[in-house]
């Protein structure tokens, strides 16, 4: 989502982590504590703290639905979770997560190459991608004056000499995550 409409809510989230018994560090006794769910919304790359419904077993990598009507596995959303607070195995789990939403919807991270507008006078959107700078926004702002781009490997066939485009909104996904990016371009806040 380029830096527009925002506060939407996530639908769907894919899951990162499942601890049965809850964080290792709560202190209470284990039939105390409430399992969690570690997930990144699939829309808006938020992450979040979900707690499942009773005797609910979920996996890795497994899609939940997180929406306002009745959610199968899911009883609530905690709120959203800082990345630091993510155990080692959600954080295994990220890259391979957003690698795979930026493939399943490359149609809208190529509509950004399309619509990507100035930030300033002096920045563009296009810029805050690692490894874009002015040289590849002239060139990707000119190619696209002829003909909107229709795929990522259209995208690098007529940009010469450009950084992957998917690599490229994978690193920047996760800078907006760790949460110092005075711009965010796809990670609602």
């Amino acid at each position: 989502m380029m830096m527009m409409e925002r506060k939407s809510k996530e639908e769907y989230a894919i899951v990162l982590d499942f601890l049965q018994n809850g964080y290792p560090f709560d202190s209470r006794p284990s039939h105390k504590k409430t399992p969690i769910v570690q997930a990144m919304g699939k829309e808006h790359f938020t992450l979040l703290e979900l707690v499942p419904k009773p005797g609910i077993t979920i996996q890795p990598n497994e899609e939940v639905y997180i929406g306002d009507e009745k959610r199968e596995k899911i009883h609530h959303i905690s709120g959203k979770l800082p990345m630091d607070r993510l155990t080692a195995t959600a954080n295994a789990e990220l890259e391979p997560v957003i690698n795979e939403l930026i493939t399943k919807n490359e149609a809208k991270f190529i509509e950004f190459f399309n619509k990507a507008a100035p930030i300033t006078i002096r920045m563009h959107q296009l810029e805050l991608l690692p490894g874009f700078g002015k040289k590849h926004m002239v060139e990707i702002l000119e190619a696209r004056e002829d003909k909107p781009f229709g795929s990522f490997d259209d995208l690098k066939s007529r940009v010469k000499l450009l950084p992957d485009p998917k690599k490229a909104i994978a690193k920047r996904i996760v800078m907006e995550l760790e949460g110092e990016q005075k711009h965010r371009l796809f990670v609602d806040r």
